[in-house]
């Protein structure tokens, strides 16, 4: 094992990218962190004079962490109550990084891998979003570069199903997204349903212990439900706009805590979706990172 300031300087310098891959495996920030924690204690570990290319050895392991943390939370997200929806964040990727994999870190993105078993999932991100080589790949899931090339295609194939059309965040995103959440606010239905694509779905993720629709709502039926859940809102209540998961989105915060988390995705000037996130622990990072009010 070798020790100093340019090993950690190696290790810093690929973090943001760790965690970004660590999430969009996960689906959860708090797990990426912990990851990439395990990764750097790995890496401490390790004898860094026989590691020929650092940032390779650093993916291999960290995506090995976290597809075993995937591999044990399935049970979990096969028992879960209502729609299950990853971790919001606002600090996962670079403004660079956003550019390059904005469509894969949102939270409509996360939702489609879910379609998707753990080995799947890893390769798919690994050559489609992190562009990681099949001969590399094959090493995190212990099968031949040819089979994780056919695994690939087929995770291709299923994404493409599911594939939701992706907008970036724009100024006019933003304002659609201003008209449609002041118009639930309000309770103004019209101007809600002027504002809804016709194939529009909101979801909302409240896990056992927090009440929410426990199945998606399809577009007749959003209005109403949007002005339902905006009543829950009180005097103490603040609402915050933020970029969640590189798109639109509302934090809505009560003596200093984060009760839920309403994100919005545009396109061709209408909301195609509404994602709130309402289960506490999901809710906790996103606290963090917001900080005190």
């Amino acid at each position: 094992m070798t020790g100093g300031a340019p090993d950690v300087d190696a290790f810093e310098h690929e973090r943001s990218r760790l965690v970004a891959l660590a999430y969009r495996i996960t689906g959860s920030r708090t797990e990426a962190d912990d990851v990439v924690q395990d990764a750097w204690l790995r890496w401490d570990g390790a004898d860094r004079s026989v590691i020929e290319r650092p940032a390779a050895w650093l993916t291999t392991v960290t995506s090995r962490l976290a597809l075993d943390r995937l591999r044990s939370a399935q049970h979990r997200r096969e028992a879960y109550v209502g729609p299950w929806l990853p971790e919001p964040t606002t600090s996962v990727a670079t403004p660079d990084e956003l550019a390059e994999r904005a469509e894969s870190l949102t939270i409509g993105f996360l939702a489609v891998l879910e379609r998707l078993g753990p080995v799947e999932r890893v390769v798919f991100l690994l050559a489609d979003v992190f562009a990681v080589p099949f001969d590399e790949i094959a090493t995190v899931v212990d099968k031949t570069p040819e089979a994780c090339r056919q695994v690939a295609s087929r995770a291709r194939r299923r994404i493409r199903e599911a594939r939701p059309r992706f907008a970036p965040t724009d100024e006019e995103a933003w304002a659609v997204t201003a008209a449609f959440l002041t118009a639930a606010q309000q309770g103004d239905l019209d101007a809600l349903v002027d504002l809804l694509a016709d194939d529009a779905v909101a979801v909302s993720d409240g896990g056992a212990d927090v009440h929410a629709a426990r199945r998606p709502v399809v577009a007749a039926r959003i209005p109403r439900f949007l002005v339902n859940l905006t009543r829950r809102l009180t005097a103490d209540d603040e609402v915050i706009p933020v970029a969640v998961n590189g798109q639109p989105a509302l934090a809505i915060r009560r003596h200093g805590r984060t009760t839920m988390a309403v994100v919005v995705a545009v396109a061709d000037g209408q909301v195609q979706r509404v994602w709130s996130i309402l289960n506490p622990d999901k809710l906790a990072r996103l606290d963090a990172e917001l900080g005190p009010t």
